[in-house]
């Protein structure tokens, strides 16, 4: 019997949540993948140990700092060491890659996407930003190309599952399901003094600090409303959000006739990934199985999106169109990144988010230029509008 042919991925933030449990399915899969790069910002370390065991082509560490680190201990290993932003976006070209996995966090991910699609790689996105920021240009050049993007979060993963054999079947209504993070339930007077070891403690999902803190806010939320609108070409009014505190249900699709699909299992991000990774194939794996019985009871809930606004400003942002997700999106993260620093409280992310949707100049049809420059110069409002000095 002739060996089945590897799939070829490079992963762009591999020593990350997503990428750390990407390389976990892959561990498991060894005769299905090879991996070509392996790309990190800052963690060398753990880029280091990862390339000496799966042999990459190539790995890249974007703080070139870290550079002579990473080139000196894989010295004697066959990997090619590179380093800086560029060389990440450089490496999503390579020819043998069939499949690029987008795992890092926010507006970063745009450019070195935007080049892999270019390249004519299909995307694994869990990279949510990319089509939050620049949605419709993304979109179109991966059609242009002839390129797919599977997506990666569980809810648009849900979703993806669901209309599986339904392509001719359109979508009335999806409704993605929120767990309501560590602050469900609680008012304004609570939110006031959230301190931040309160928001990094989520029910249940294991992530990294940013989409931690955006999941608590409901941010998290809001951006993958607006990353729904593109991957599933659908218009505002079609998108709905409930809050299902057991996050068994993933997300559910409702159809034209009104009948239902969801897509069930235990919040396990490897699960999506696999899917994403091994499309249109389902492989066996050992993940813990779903058990009714430790379930008796799935219950649903309206999103408030009077106390947890950050919600509300996605969908005004995704109604909005043009660059203001990508206004919305640059506010938030230097928001995330004060409050993570104490420099801001939970609730004046918001306001911050807020003012600088109000303050920022509004640009209808945008190009990629006009979305870099809106990232930079929303970046600099926000942050003078919060008094950070760096």
């Amino acid at each position: 019997m002739t060996a089945k042919k590897k799939k070829h991925i490079t992963i762009l933030g591999s020593t990350g949540s997503i990428g750390t449990q990407a390389l976990d399915v892959i561990r498991s899969n060894r005769e299905l993948f090879e991996i070509d790069c392996l790309t990190a910002q800052s963690n060398s370390k753990l880029l280091i140990e990862q390339a000496m065991e799966f042999l990459p082509g190539t790995v890249v560490i974007g703080n070139e700092e870290k550079y002579p680190e990473v080139r000196d201990a894989l010295m004697n290993f066959p990997v090619k060491v590179f380093a800086g932003v560029e060389a990440i976006s450089q490496m999503m070209e390579q020819e043998s890659t069939e499949i690029v996995l987008t795992a890092c966090v926010g507006y970063a991910g745009l450019k070195p996407t935007l080049t892999a699609i270019a390249a004519g790689k299909h995307i694994a996105l869990a990279n949510k930003e990319t089509l939050v920021v620049a949605g419709e240009l993304v979109t179109a050049l991966a059609k242009q190309k002839g390129v797919n993007i599977y997506p990666v979060d569980s809810e648009h993963s849900a979703i993806f599952q669901c209309l599986a054999g339904e392509w001719e079947n359109p979508i009335e209504k999806i409704y993605l399901t929120a767990s309501g993070g560590p602050f469900r339930g609680k008012d304004i007077e609570f939110l006031k003094n959230a301190t931040k070891a309160q928001a990094l403690k989520h029910p249940n999902w294991d992530m990294g600090a940013k989409i931690t803190i955006d999941s608590a806010s409901l941010m998290n939320k809001g951006l993958e409303v607006i990353e729904a609108k593109w991957l599933f070409n659908l218009r505002p009014e079609q998108i709905d959000v409930i809050v299902h505190p057991q996050s068994i249900i993933h997300s559910i699709v409702q159809f034209k006739d009104g009948s239902m699909k969801a897509q069930m299992g235990l919040p396990d991000m490897k699960l999506p990934i696999q899917y994403a990774i091994a499309y249109p194939t389902r492989l066996q794996s050992d993940f813990p199985r779903f058990n009714f019985m430790d379930h008796s009871s799935l219950t649903f809930e309206q999103p408030d999106r009077t106390t947890f606004k950050n919600l509300d400003l996605a969908f005004r942002a995704m109604e909005k169109g043009g660059n203001m997700p990508c206004i919305l999106n640059a506010a938030n993260e230097v928001a995330v990144a004060a409050f993570l620093k104490d420099e801001i409280s939970f609730l004046e992310m918001s306001s911050l988010i807020e003012d600088c949707m109000i303050s920022a100049e509004f640009i209808a049809r945008p190009n990629y230029e006009d979305y870099v420059n809106t990232d930079a110069s929303t970046r600099i409002k926000a942050r003078q509008l919060a008094g950070i000095k760096s």
